[in-house]
């Protein structure tokens, strides 16, 4: 079975989370900026002397297909351990079972679709 990881985290965890992610060997990963709110609400500034709620935060979203079960644990593991600051905001994360994948390039699928050009020439 494979697994799509989603997290959406603090902008400013990005680079450690994808330095991370590359010492346990997850490659693959989709990056997005987003904006949103949960617990944390946004904040009020003062825009032309009136005070103005802004809701949405930035954020962060990156997905993460993987193959097993195992390196779906691991890889939420890592997440939760690089982003996690203790704070409101810290973002949250998804996990999802993947029926299918397909390498355009090649028309491989499943597993041998999420493997890289050199992986696959080792194999």
């Amino acid at each position: 079975m494979m697994y799509k990881v989603e997290a959406i985290i603090r902008e400013e965890k990005l680079e450690d989370l994808k330095e991370a992610l590359h010492e346990i060997e997850v490659n693959g990963v989709t990056v997005y900026q987003v904006m949103g709110f949960g617990a944390q609400r946004g904040y009020t500034t003062v825009v032309r002397g009136q005070e103005v709620d802004v809701m949405m935060q930035p954020k962060i979203k990156l997905e993460i297909v993987v193959s097993s079960e195992e390196w779906k644990n691991k890889t939420i593991q890592k997440i939760q351990e690089v982003a996690r600051t203790g704070e409101v905001g810290d973002g949250k994360i998804f996990a999802y079972e993947i029926t299918d994948a397909i390498k355009i390039r090649t028309g491989e699928t499943g597993y041998d679709a999420l493997q890289s050009a050199s992986e696959a020439e080792q194999a």
